[in-house]
């Protein structure tokens, strides 16, 4: 068995499918015997200019050996973790520093265009080719974010699909009369776009709507504006025996991020027989949602997504076919391949 550091980069205060992601992977790995533990540090991305500084901080840390003793393996995750210097250090790529890469130039970025601002950004470009480079293996978590990786910065990657911690505990009940939107509250997520849809259905399907983020404010006040009233339920964090109920008792969930790296969401939906309402430019959704098949894909348009609303409100049958279709698709993602893939690059 192998003595092995799982690097992650924490924002405090904030949790998200990256967090889930580097605690499942640590707990599925101690199940099997290795002697795991976690190296997280805090990442400053405000101003701008403070982002070097936190990637050098992963630079200047020596993690190969701890209290005397070897470390094995380094599975690097997102920037700038995997900075970290290490002879076997495994990249397993949640996602770059998006501001600076694939979101650059729009309202999701907090960089400028100012010179000070490009500078930084070439600055993260050079820094990642590098320490990309140095990976023994280079694994993502998406055909989607494996994309990105080539086209940036030239470099290949594998995909491989992390598992939902709930995979062996979601369950499909009956298809109930509610929209689920499970997606942390940011812009990012367009909730919004749910919101605004909602507002031009013909039928009252209504929405719950699970999770926190800095959003919720701007997104009551829309649904107050919209005239939604009790058509949306915003229930901020939910416990997860509670989640996986709504998961079950859902009619569809709806998830349609801007270009998403990968996306639980989507794999729960599908591991509850639920068929998930998405958009045409939602990133790692569409490696899962085929139009018809086991969701519905509409354009980024509220009055599109509306008609996809309507249907499965009006048609429990045609939400069950859906969601069904999805199920076996989500069977093969497994921590055993997950694991298997990590370690073994790093032996």
């Amino acid at each position: 068995m192998s003595r092995i550091l799982i690097c992650a980069t924490q924002v405090p205060f904030v949790r998200g499918g990256a967090e889930y992601l580097v605690e499942s992977l640590r707990d599925e790995l101690r199940r099997r015997g290795h002697t795991v533990d976690v190296v997280a540090l805090p990442f400053q991305w405000h101003p701008v200019e403070r982002i070097v500084d936190s990637a050098l901080a992963w630079r200047l840390l020596d993690i190969s050996h701890v209290n005397g003793e070897a470390v094995d393996l380094v599975i690097a995750t997102k920037f700038p973790s995997y900075l970290i210097r290490h002879p076997r250090k495994v990249l397993w790529l949640v996602h770059q520093h998006r501001q600076a890469y694939d979101w650059y130039g729009t309202p999701l970025s907090d960089f400028d265009g100012s010179p000070a601002h490009r500078a930084v950004r070439e600055q993260i470009f050079r820094i990642d080719r590098r320490a990309l480079s140095e990976c023994q293996a280079r694994y993502t978590i998406s055909r989607n974010v494996s994309r990105r990786l080539e086209r940036f910065n030239g470099l290949s990657s594998t995909p491989l699909y992390p598992p939902s911690r709930y995979a062996e505990r979601l369950w499909a009940g009956p298809y109930g009369d509610y929209i689920l939107s499970p997606a942390r509250l940011d812009r990012a997520k367009r909730i919004d776009l749910l919101l605004a849809a909602l507002a031009r259905t013909t039928t009252p399907v209504r929405a719950i709507i699970a999770g926190t983020g800095p959003d919720r404010d701007r997104l009551q006040r829309l649904a107050a504006e919209l005239g939604l009233g009790e058509r949306v339920s915003f229930r901020g964090f939910v416990p997860d025996d509670e989640l996986i109920d709504l998961y079950a008792h859902a009619r569809a969930v709806y998830y349609a991020p801007v270009d998403e790296d990968y996306g639980f969401a989507t794999v729960e939906a599908f591991g509850a027989s639920r068929p998930v309402i998405t958009t045409d430019d939602a990133g790692g959704v569409l490696e899962f949602v085929r139009n018809g098949e086991n969701g519905l894909i509409a354009p980024p348009d509220p009055a599109a997504i509306a008609v996809h609303l309507d249907r499965l409100a009006n048609d429990a049958t045609e939400a069950a076919r859906l969601g069904c279709a999805g199920r076996p698709l989500v069977t093969t993602i497994t921590w055993d391949r997950v694991i298997a893939a990590l370690v073994g690059a790093g032996e």
